[in-house]
């Protein structure tokens, strides 16, 4: 496993979620040129320094002990790799704090230190909410490989911080330099919404949801098969997004008892959020977490699942295989998996090994819509 040797600490870190003979490393070259950069400027201990989008804990970790370290984003599998590399690495977690994407880290912040996400919508929104949280003489820096590093980031830096500086690149990392400067200000553009006719729904999408500005695909295709009249079964809407899934499925079946759960802090404010204005005061348990990792074993009786294929900028199915495993496990005997997915990504074949019965319950050009049955 390769070591990040930054000025500040040897760290032997791990991606989450962790995987045999993981091919990919839990930091990169951005990463590395940012804390030399930092390094060279010279940090004091006193100083606040905030932390967004920091993917494995490669920058906070590093910082752990050299400054006041705030660590904020979107991600639960993110804190959990933190956490994790903390650990493993012997280093004091005191007076570092995670602070969930769907609340605000409070100021003032002598450094804000950025990894630009994927989604830039989450950047408007953290930096919009940096408005009045900066302090005198504060530094804005920004990092991300060059094929990662959109012109519209440093047209969003300069929007909200002020004029931007890239430097040169250096192992196909490069940094932004935004010089903080007085701005009128903003409302956020985000939660956005969007509404379904059937059944009349508006859903709320905080910043950084997939298919913020209507239904997505996948899950358009997959919502007129979703099974009804089914009397109090536990069901689990997975990787649950705005709770789209989840909360149609408990309108059509109001005895169910559901949980809805996501590894984006932001996709489970909408769902909450959504279900709430959906179904009032009736119970539900929504919640981040990695998958169904924390579920206990046959404690379900059916999981809706529309699988992501992608980690960041990763392409693969590994996490959606992940999740039909989490499925499986906490899947009472006879349970049952609904999923939809690309025709392309062949689930059907990878389902039924995992579980031994698959049926197809519907089909468009796109997508298929699959049910395997948990019978051992």
């Amino acid at each position: 496993m390769p070591i990040l040797d930054s000025p500040f600490a040897r760290l032997d870190l791990i991606r989450q979620p962790e995987q045999p003979n993981e091919p990919l490393q839990a930091f990169d070259a951005a990463d590395e040129y940012l804390l030399s950069h930092l390094h060279e400027q010279g940090l004091q201990a006193d100083s606040r320094v905030l932390i967004l989008n920091d993917a494995f804990g490669a920058l906070a970790c590093s910082l752990a002990g050299h400054a006041q370290v705030i660590s904020s984003g979107d991600s639960h599998l993110a804190h959990l790799a933190l956490q994790k590399n903390l650990q493993r690495n012997e280093l004091a977690a005191d007076g570092l704090v995670f602070v969930p994407a769907s609340e605000t880290a409070q100021g003032p912040f002598d450094w804000v230190l950025i990894r630009v996400p994927k989604t830039l919508a989450l950047l408007e929104e953290q930096l919009i909410r940096l408005q009045g949280q900066l302090a005198p003489g504060a530094q804005v820096i920004a990092a991300a490989m060059v094929k990662h590093l959109p012109r519209a980031a440093g047209d969003l830096l300069e929007r909200y911080i002020g004029p931007v500086q890239a430097s040169l690149a250096v192992k196909k990392a490069r940094l932004l330099f935004a010089s903080p400067e007085q701005k009128a200000s903003v409302d956020s553009p985000y939660p956005t919404r969007y509404r379904l006719d059937e059944p009349l729904l508006t859903l709320v999408n905080h910043a950084n949801l997939f298919c913020r500005e209507s239904l997505d695909i996948g899950t358009r295709a997959f919502l007129p098969h979703l099974p009804r009249a089914l009397g109090d079964l536990r069901v689990a809407d997975l990787g649950c997004g705005n709770g789209v899934l989840g909360i149609i499925y408990a309108l059509h079946n109001p005895q169910a008892s559901l949980t809805l759960v996501d590894e984006s802090y932001m996709a489970v404010q909408s769902a909450r959020e959504n279900w709430q204005a959906a179904l009032g005061d009736r119970p539900a348990d929504i919640r981040a977490g990695d998958g169904l990792a924390e579920q206990p074993p046959a404690s379900l009786d059916l999981v809706l699942c529309n699988p992501p294929f992608h980690q960041q900028q990763v392409v693969g199915d590994f996490l959606a295989w992940r999740m039909f495993t989490q499925a499986k496990a906490a899947l009472a005997k006879g349970g049952e998996l609904w999923i939809v997915g690309n025709r392309h990504l062949g689930y059907h074949l990878k389902l039924k090994r995992l579980f031994g019965k698959v049926e197809q319950v519907a089909a468009t050009p796109k997508f298929v819509i699959l049910r395997a049955i948990k019978d051992r």
